[in-house]
């Protein structure tokens, strides 16, 4: 007999071939047939006029710590998703010291937005190995779950804080590399690193992997090499802009030393800059002309992403908005009330110098979110551009008097300048590209600024209903076996026989996503985004249902993915 049957649904088996009806079977955790099926089974699921896809695989998250206070990963889990990977951006709570779990705790709320009481009051802190921090998720998971070996945890360790600006010694590089080593060999996907002049620490420091030299960065690459079914991601100043050529070559020899794939997060598009497109997967070219291979994270959606005057965000990312935005709050309005001051950062947002920031400089496109005060009174959901004509004042000028008037909370809504209908044509182009995949919802991170983790419900939705870029099957499988192959992930991403039964069955005629919203549900009571999926019937993690007709059911049957035994060694040579 079989524990679950769903019956008469349309297959989407992650290949991309056309969708068939079929029956799917499974037992044990396994998809055992797919296709007419006469074997009774347990529990069976009427899926007539629904599609039956793989789970969606996310491959840049950082549910690194949302895992212990919420096993479900949500809210991915309610837009299909059964698989993440975690450990992005060089970003691990392990290996740790004791001593160094404030300085940790501190770091991910800065560079990742995870709030510090949540980060406090909501993870255990019980482990000093990255084995023991597996080992404390072991078990008790609503999703499968994977994680590569952060850069800076490895430094913090080894370097401490007198060092943490310092170039390591032969020393050093060999004890961190016995770490990683370590690491690994406990289940460990891989190594990642951040070399981003946008990332710093909880005490507006760098981060201390900016300080790496190739050196190091390459001996951590020879160490991956040594394991199977292990894996690179890294990120660079460039990934904001344009690459460098030093910055294409490291990622080349990072690449060919381990002899492993390297991803990078992420490839934003913009038809009126299609070279700046040609420049980053130009990276990729190289690479694969060196025997290695690098791939370009890309989101099909546009990502909701809030801004504010008070909490970190990417306006304090503008050159030389830092002095402002760093001073205390007092100070910090004061400074925005001087007429010179909003002058000069008007003109540094708008300058050549601010790179891909000067986009967050149409400040008439801003869209006033929640506000606290009387003054603002009405303003809400309104465009700064309407305000700032009724007021008779300038853009910026208005923008400012709103924040001040809220003592900076006000929560900001950047309309999006890559909604054309070119762009979105460049990027179905890049998504037939071997040098990006779709990802880099960044899911975990950024909590009360971003909701990245609705893009399989949206993208799917989109190709739908909507612009309908690329056939449906196209999407699934960019979402499923393409990060699966990426990864190695061991009998993932496929409807087929003997594969896990990672299942997501959905309502092709009402398949998307609601708008973002906020909630306060993070220990501690601190806020997020998320965003409710419409038209998903089921999902299954390893033969479990997991949601149901778009509920949770709380169930954990995820997996803890550790390298070598659930996933394979991927040859960038031969793709």
């Amino acid at each position: 007999m079989l524990d679950y049957l769903i019956r008469s649904g349309l297959v989407i088996d992650g290949t991309g071939s056309p969708a068939r009806p079929a029956d799917v079977g499974i037992r044990d955790g396994r998809i055992v047939a797919v296709g007419e099926i006469d074997e009774p089974a347990a529990r069976e699921l009427d899926a007539t006029g629904l599609m039956v896809a793989p789970g969606i695989i996310d491959p840049h998250t950082h549910y690194d710590a949302q895992l212990f206070w919420d096993p479900s990963a949500s809210p991915s889990n309610l837009h299909g998703v059964t698989t993440v990977i975690g450990g992005n951006c060089g970003f691990t709570l392990a290996p740790i010291r004791a001593e160094d779990a404030d300085y940790i705790r501190r770091m991910m709320a800065k560079v990742e937005g995870m709030p510090l009481v949540a980060l406090e009051t909501g993870v255990p802190w019980s482990w000093s190995s990255f084995e023991e921090y597996l080992g404390a998720l072991e078990g008790s998971l609503g999703v499968n779950a994977g994680f590569l070996v952060g850069h800076c945890a490895l430094r913090r360790h080894v370097m401490g804080d007198d060092r943490h600006g310092e170039v390591a010694t032969d020393e050093e590089v060999e004890a961190m590399r016995r770490l990683l080593a370590e690491s690994i060999e406990a289940g460990g996907l891989g190594f990642s690193s951040s070399q981003s002049r946008t990332h710093s620490d909880g005490e507006g420091r760098p981060i201390n992997s900016i300080y790496a030299d190739r050196r190091e960065i390459l001996a951590f690459c020879e160490e991956v090499a040594a394991h199977e079914g292990t894996t690179l991601e890294y990120i660079t100043s460039g990934c904001l802009d344009t690459f460098s050529d030093e910055e294409i070559e490291l990622m080349v020899d990072m690449t060919t030393t381990a002899r492993r794939p390297l991803n990078w997060n992420v490839l934003t598009l913009d038809s009126r800059t299609p070279e700046k497109a040609d420049r980053q997967l130009e990276a990729s070219t190289r690479a694969a002309e060196a025997g290695g291979r690098i791939v370009a994270l890309t989101m099909p959606t546009l990502v909701p992403m809030n801004m504010s005057f008070l909490n970190f965000c990417a306006l304090f990312l503008i050159p030389g908005w830092g002095d402002v935005l760093g001073l205390p709050v007092p100070e910090r309005i004061e400074k925005l009330k001087d007429p010179d001051v909003r002058a000069e950062l008007n003109e540094l947002a708008r300058s050549k110098d601010a790179g891909v920031f000067r986009r967050l400089s149409g400040w008439g496109n801003y869209v006033i979110g929640d506000t606290f005060s009387e003054a603002n009174d009405g303003l809400e959901w309104r465009d700064v551009s309407e305000i700032a004509e009724e007021r008779g004042t300038g853009p910026f000028d208005t923008l400012l008097d709103i924040v001040i008037a809220d003592d900076l909370r006000t929560v900001l809504w950047p309309k999006p300048t890559d909604r054309d209908d070119a762009t979105w044509a460049l990027r179905a182009q890049v998504w037939d590209n071997p040098g990006a995949m779709i990802g880099g919802s960044d899911a975990g991170a950024h909590l009360d600024r971003m909701c990245g983790s609705n893009y399989p419900t949206a993208f799917l939705g989109d190709c739908l209903h909507r612009r309908k870029l690329v056939p449906v099957e196209r999407a699934v499988q960019l979402m499923t076996e393409a990060p699966a192959e990426l990864f190695g992930l061991r009998d993932r991403g496929l409807v087929a026989e003997g594969m896990r039964a990672d299942l997501f069955v959905f309502d092709p005629g009402t398949i998307g996503s609601e708008p973002a919203r906020l909630v306060n549900d993070l220990p501690g009571g601190s806020p997020r985004l998320v965003a409710e999926a419409t038209g998903v019937v089921r999902v299954l993690v390893n033969g479990i249902e997991t949601i149901v007709d778009g509920k949770p059911t709380g169930a954990t049957p995820g997996t803890l993915l550790r390298s070598g035994r659930d996933t394979r060694t991927v040859d960038p040579a031969a793709v």
